[in-house]
């Protein structure tokens, strides 16, 4: 469950935690006419920058060119935090990435493992970021609904909403 006061006090590490607890988001390129797709996110929060495993033929790759920027998209596991990274998307196949992320599951869609020819990756150096996080405690959210409904002038106070810049 996501917490309000970590929201609050600790944004930026609270993105990171949740980034790296989901197995897919929904990334896309900006500017384009092109849905976006799910992808998983390898996190890294020292440099602010999600990778991603992809195939060179893919359409998203064939879309980035340079100075391309990128939304990242992610729903908690528990769906009471949302957030929205934004930044520039390269295709960057740094072996030492593909070395440090591989898993069994990453190797599932790799004929040839590691060296698969088509294997390349896609990192999103995150710039910018606006969160969503609400309380999972349904009673709350009851109280704070039923009270909106008697006071028209009042709004639920169900959650918080933050934007983040990285350097």
């Amino acid at each position: 469950m996501a917490s309000l006061s970590e929201a609050q006090e600790h944004p930026a590490r609270q993105l990171w935690d949740q980034v790296n607890g989901v197995h897919a988001g929904m990334l896309g390129i900006s500017g384009l006419d092109m849905h976006m797709q799910p992808m998983a996110p390898h996190a890294d929060p020292t440099t602010n920058t999600i990778w991603f495993y992809t195939k060179t033929d893919a359409d998203i790759v064939r879309a980035i060119k340079p100075g391309s920027r990128a939304h990242f998209c992610v729903i908690g596991k528990d769906h009471d935090y949302h957030a929205c990274l934004a930044g520039v998307v390269e295709v960057h196949p740094d072996p030492s990435k593909i070395e440090e992320y591989w898993s069994s599951i990453v190797a599932a869609w790799y004929d040839g493992g590691k060296k698969d020819p088509k294997l390349t990756m896609l990192s999103l150096h995150v710039d910018d970021a606006e969160i969503w996080v609400s309380t999972g405690n349904k009673l709350k959210f009851g109280w704070e609904i039923a009270k909106a409904n008697l006071d028209d002038d009042k709004m639920p106070d169900v959650g918080i909403k933050r934007h983040l810049q990285f350097a």
